[in-house]
């Protein structure tokens, strides 16, 4: 007579069906689908940046100093200059780095007497900047509408906004330097209202080549 038992791993599966489904589903669970963990990664991709240093050129007041660098229309020195310094930056791009012309600055010293916080003409004439990439090129905007030169600053508009278009253009040739695509520039100003209407001639248009220098 055939002997029709159940085997024993059998019984207790049947009996236990929901336990054993339950078993399956939380198994499940703990591994997580790979489209999931693909997911994750690109997010992570995305989301990381590119840090460099890139040299970043601004206009600086020298007051507080025994230095005149800059030489005025009239041939007059002025106690202000262009100069860069290395800045670490998230997106290597033209736009990004007109902005940074506009970074506050602190220059560092050994003297005690040399108490200036800020030399920065953008930050200390209250100058904004705005910078963005178009089909025709760099779109680039000095805004003059909140301007004002503080007494100490002995530097008229005129003087403060050259020394800005040549930070930028000195910056952007730095950048253009590696590149094979020549880069055409517009500069504007704006918020330059009746008593600064004198400002707005200054506005111009350029050509950046690779390796391409200030005449």
């Amino acid at each position: 007579m055939t002997n029709h038992a159940t085997p024993a791993w059998q019984a207790r599966s049947s009996a236990f069906p929901l336990a054993t489904h339950r078993s399956h589903v939380h198994s499940a669970l703990m591994k997580p689908p790979c489209f999931l963990l693909i997911a994750k990664l690109l997010c992570t991709a995305a989301t990381a940046t590119t840090i460099s240093v890139v040299p970043i050129f601004e206009p600086l007041s020298l007051r507080g100093t025994d230095v005149d660098e800059a030489v005025s229309d009239s041939g007059e020195s002025l106690q202000a200059c262009i100069a860069s310094r290395p800045m670490a930056m998230s997106g290597d791009f033209p736009e990004t780095l007109v902005e940074a012309i506009r970074s506050p600055h602190l220059l560092p010293s050994n003297n005690p007497n040399y108490k200036v916080e800020e030399v920065n003409l953008l930050v200390l004439c209250n100058i904004a900047i705005h910078a963005e990439m178009t089909p025709e090129g760099l779109d680039a905007r000095i805004d003059v509408s909140q301007l004002a030169i503080p007494a100490e600053v002995d530097l008229t508009a005129r003087q403060v906004l050259k020394l800005a278009i040549g930070a930028l253009r000195k910056t952007l040739e730095a950048y253009q330097l590696p590149l094979k695509k020549p880069l055409d520039v517009n500069l504007g100003i704006v918020g330059a209202d009746d008593e600064k209407s004198h400002l707005r001639d200054l506005a111009t248009r350029f050509t950046l080549a690779s390796g391409s220098s200030s005449p």
